[in-house]
């Protein structure tokens, strides 16, 4: 989301900050997932207060954000985003929504939220790299999880930080070792994928666990265009709808009772567009 020692109102990062913190200040959106990374390279609290907070603090109220991105969570290094975002930072005493409701939030730590009729579950990516044991272990939080509030009747969407459903860029490939995850995902019809990481924007069709464009599959939205250099694309998967590699922007999601959604990418620096709307499941 943000370039390292970045303050600059009119970096790509700035403009990002101030279209989204003018949509929280005046009401018109409901939450802001922040799939990270937040503060890259460097992700102690100095960096988060002195640099991130600073375009992108008024976001905070209505922050949900995934605990954490790879870049914000290095055991032993860089391990103070839960800090910041439980007001805990020198300098920094706002909370995030998440947090304000949840209570402390470690770095790696799972959680859910119900926003109306919809289930998020956030997943942090990072254990597959840090912990890949914790990281199994979490597949069976999923699975209860997903299963718990499909019983209760709602739509699922699922939020994690590296994207399985992705083009290649010639820094990351898909991450195959969430293929657990995505097991999960489809077994319980789970409608909805956030992730990011790639430095640009896809869109998928509605797809299944074996990459086949299916009209019970998930779309799964890629959204990594907050502020950090774009990367081209190196490969085009069949089941990739849309793709944008030459524009800063962010998702703006409007989600119905009923499971239907409409998109629409809004661009802050750049040209590129993607807006649609996916009925609601029969």
């Amino acid at each position: 989301m943000n370039p390292e020692r970045n303050v600059d109102p009119d970096s790509p990062s700035g403009r990002n900050a101030a279209a989204i913190t003018r949509l929280v200040e005046n009401n018109e959106i409901d939450a802001f997932l922040g799939l990270g990374d937040f503060q890259y390279r460097t992700a102690y609290c100095e960096d988060y207060v002195e640099y991130w907070a600073q375009l992108w603090g008024g976001t905070m109220p209505k922050l949900y954000w995934v605990s954490a991105p790879n870049h914000d969570w290095e055991p032993g290094r860089n391990t103070d985003l839960d800090n910041f975002m439980d007001g805990q930072c020198p300098g920094s005493t706002a909370k995030s929504a998440a947090n304000q409701e949840l209570g402390f939030i470690w770095n790696g730590q799972p959680y859910s939220k119900d926003f109306g009729n919809w289930h998020f579950a956030f997943l942090s990516s990072a254990h597959w790299k840090y912990n890949t044991k914790r990281a199994r272990e979490l597949t069976k939080w999923l699975d209860k999880d997903l299963e718990k509030a499909k019983a209760a009747g709602k739509h699922l969407a699922v939020v994690y930080h590296e994207p399985y459903y992705t083009s290649n860029t010639e820094a990351h490939r898909r991450a195959d070792d969430h293929k657990p995850w995505i097991n999960v995902m489809w077994k319980h019809r789970v409608r909805l994928t956030l992730s990011g990481s790639q430095h640009n924007y896809e869109r998928s069709c509605p797809v299944n666990a074996s990459d086949r464009c299916v009209d019970d599959g998930m779309t799964a939205f890629q959204v990594s265009t907050g502020g950090i250099d774009l990367r081209e694309f190196t490969s085009r998967p069949r089941y990739i709808e849309e793709r944008i590699s030459d524009t800063h922007g962010f998702l703006r999601l409007t989600l119905r009772g009923d499971g239907s959604f409409d998109w629409n990418f809004v661009a802050t620096t750049g040209d590129g567009t993607d807006s649609g709307t996916r009925s609601a499941p029969e």
